[in-house]
């Protein structure tokens, strides 16, 4: 068996390389827009979360595919800068993945993608060796069969797993139960659940999946997670909006680095809060990674969003 270095966080999941279009505002059909800028920039769920993960002092590795492209070495680069160990795959004569990203003036993005099949990680492609002896696992269920069999050996191994959904993918209820984690976009739990209360679609996807924390990220109103016993909400932090790109990414990255630092869940998710919003401050899905202790200092200086369920506005997290 290869011999791999112990590291405290693998990502198992998505990599894209993110041309970045920044207009004034959107087009409607039929339109011509001028646009500002162009820049392309490495991103993806799970590459930008571990990066981010590295860059505030953990040990990290990811695990994805790539193409045989110019753009592979963009990612590769990245990943070198940062320190990450890149267990990388290649598809010959492919394209890496692709994202068109639409910013407008007020920061809010849309998202263009394009990925060939042949860039689908597959079971056959992972080494247990790669998740065994890590401290957290985190998947985002793209490529929902290589996600589970990750996901599973890290539960035979007492690797707590970490998720980032958005979509219900092919496949993704054998994922579910294997993650104790789960924390998702906005309106995923009724997707998922036909339950449209979040609360009680949050209960609901704790009951029949048995995760420890479920929870929602609501964009500018913050997140609400549940614990099996009460609701912990955190709003979000007020920012100037350049480019949301990667805010979710952020959020999970910040709550494992919480996690890993024995933290209590509120500060979690206060941090992986002043996080996200750091990263708004800056273009790309890694632009506005910050250093742990300004995100720190956000948390004790900044000014929250009008929270949107009950919870402390004045709370300070040493």
């Amino acid at each position: 068996m290869q011999n791999v270095v112990t590291v405290d966080v693998v990502g198992v999941g998505l990599n894209a390389t993110d041309t970045l279009i920044a207009l004034d505002r959107f087009p409607s059909i039929g339109q011509k827009v001028e646009f500002q800028t162009v820049h392309i920039l490495p991103g993806g769920q799970t590459a930008s979360a571990v990066v981010a993960c590295q860059t505030w002092g953990l040990q990290t590795r990811y695990v994805g595919k790539l193409g045989d492209d110019s753009a592979a070495a963009i990612h590769r680069a990245a990943f070198d800068r940062a320190g990450v160990e890149a267990q990388i795959l290649t598809a010959e004569n492919t394209s890496s993945a692709q994202s068109i990203i639409l910013v407008d003036g007020s920061g809010e993005r849309t998202v263009l993608l394009k990925r060939d099949e042949r860039l689908s990680l597959q079971p056959k492609d992972l080494r247990r060796n790669w998740i065994a002896g890590s401290r957290a696992l985190h998947v985002d269920g793209f490529d929902t069969a290589a996600a589970t069999q990750a996901a599973t050996w890290a539960r035979e191994d007492g690797v707590p797993v970490i998720a980032d959904l958005d979509e219900i993918y092919p496949g993704v209820h054998d994922l579910l139960p294997l993650i104790d984690h789960l924390i998702v976009s906005r309106d995923f739990p009724a997707r998922l659940t036909g339950e449209p209360d979040l609360e009680k679609a949050l209960k609901k996807m704790r009951a029949d999946y048995g995760s420890k924390i479920t929870a929602a990220t609501l964009g500018h109103d913050g997140v609400l997670a549940w614990d099996g016993k009460e609701f912990h909400y955190r709003p979000a932090y007020l920012v100037p909006v350049v480019d949301t790109t990667g805010a979710g990414d952020m959020f999970h990255a910040a709550y494992i680095y919480g996690l890993l630092a024995g933290w209590e869940l509120d500060r979690q998710l206060d941090f992986a809060c002043a996080a996200a919003a750091l990263n708004c401050t800056a273009s790309g899905a890694r632009g506005g990674i910050r250093a742990v202790d300004v995100i720190e200092d956000l948390m004790q200086t900044g000014t929250l969003y009008p929270a949107v369920y009950p919870a402390p506005q004045n709370t300070i997290f040493a």
